[in-house]
Order: structure tokens, then C-alpha cells, then sequence
């Protein structure tokens, strides 16, 4: 399969991901739990149908020390017993700011104060950026059909 466009060469695409890589930076920089940051973007990709985006953070996760098992179950998270209560709210708060079209009201409050009960605000706001930075990422490579596959851990710098 070949993409729509190389996002890669394109001179507008590569200004538009420069300031989005700078975004991703800050949020991977941030206190929030790095193995809570893969599973959001895995978690969001996989809703998302972005199978360069998975392929790229299951193998960064696993390379990190993630658990095969765990990276499994991701999409299955509610009826796993290996996440965290902190995890699961990060996921919860990922599916529904994902999934901002189904539902009428957006982000339940009740989700909402269940990440506050396990990250500080600064934690809450890489949070955020990052469910808002995932869905980015996941849109251009969907819309742009990017092949997935290929990617080798650290490949991006």
C-alpha cells in the first residue's frame, strides 16, 4: 500500500508535523507516567483505526519494557486485571475524548474526576494534550493512508 501523500516530503506537511513533534516533546517531557503515555496512544490509535500509529507505539512500548500480555490487552482494558487504577482512568478519559462524536455530552464529569483523583494538574494537563496529540497524529496518518509495518523503534529520532 502506498500513501495518499508523504507527509515525510511534502514541505507543508513537514512544517505542520515539525510543530506538532514540538507539542509531542513537551508532553513526553511531562511527569505524567510514560508507560500511561504509550497506552493512551495505543489506545486512541486502535479506536482511531491507525495502524502506522500502533505499529509505532507498541513497539516503542515493548522496547521500553512493556509487557506483551499488557499490550494486549489494551483494547480489552475495563475486563483486564493488569492496569492500574490510574491507568484505567487515563484510558477511560482517552476512549471518551476520542470518541467526541458519540456522545452527545463529550467527557463525563465522572471520568474526569476519576483521572483528578490519580494526576496532578500538570499531570491532567500533559493528559489532555496528549488524548488531543494521539488524535491528531492517528487523522493525518488515516487520511493519508500511511502504510504501517515498518517502523523501528527510535527510527524518528
Amino acid at each position: 500500500m502506498d500513501a495518499r501523500l508523504n507527509l515525510f516530503g511534502n514541505p507543508v506537511a513537514g512544517k505542520v508535523l515539525r510543530h506538532i513533534n514540538s507539542a509531542g516533546k513537551v508532553l513526553t517531557d511531562s511527569a505524567l507516567p510514560a508507560a500511561t503515555q504509550e497506552l493512551v496512544k495505543i489506545r486512541a490509535s486502535q479506536i482511531n483505526g491507525c495502524g502506522f500509529c500502533l505499529d509505532m507505539h507498541t513497539k516503542d512500548a515493548a522496547k521500553a519494557g512493556e509487557t506483551v500480555l499488557r499490550l494486549n490487552l489494551v483494547a480489552a482494558w475495563r475486563e483486564a486485571t493488569v492496569f492500574t487504577d490510574a491507568e484505567r482512568a487515563a484510558l477511560e478519559l482517552t476512549e471518551q475524548g476520542t470518541r467526541l462524536a458519540d456522545a452527545s455530552g463529550g467527557v463525563t464529569d465522572e471520568a474526569w474526576a476519576n483521572a483528578a483523583r490519580h494526576y496532578d494538574e500538570d499531570q491532567l494537563a500533559a493528559l489532555v494534550g496528549l488524548i488531543a496529540v494521539i488524535n491528531t497524529y492517528n487523522r493525518l496518518n488515516v487520511l493519508t493512508r500511511q502504510p504501517a509495518g515498518d517502523y523501528e523503534p527510535g527510527m524518528f529520532g
